[in-house]
């Protein structure tokens, strides 16, 4: 089992983010709003004011999308079909994802 993260820059792309999550049976997840520690740290402490130049043009709000899953083949796929949608994950702003072990889990779609 694995808890895939994906945190999603371009938050205009939500809805075609969450389709393919559910054309892969990725049903059941979790989206909150977040913000980057870069955007945080230029626009709300001081000292690191300078930086807003090198942050121009960088969404500064995104979405992050926690899933848990039992079947960790699906994650190559996911993989590929979102850098079809978002682009290359070795582009910059383009998004971040990664999964995590999970040992136990209940609550879980499936387990309904």
């Amino acid at each position: 089992m694995k808890c895939i993260v994906f945190v999603l820059n371009k938050e205009e792309l939500l809805d075609q983010v969450l389709q393919v999550f559910a054309e892969l049976g990725i049903s059941g997840g979790t989206i909150l709003d977040s913000e980057g520690m870069g955007r945080f740290l230029t626009y709300e402490v001081p000292l690191f004011a300078e930086f807003r130049e090198f942050m121009k043009g960088n969404k500064p709000y995104n979405k992050t999308i926690f899933s848990v899953v039992r079947d960790e083949s699906v994650i190559p796929r996911l993989q590929s079909v979102l850098e079809d949608i978002c682009g290359k994950f070795t582009d910059p702003g383009t998004g971040i994802l990664f999964t995590l072990p999970v040992d136990w889990a209940v609550g879980l779609v499936e387990d309904l």
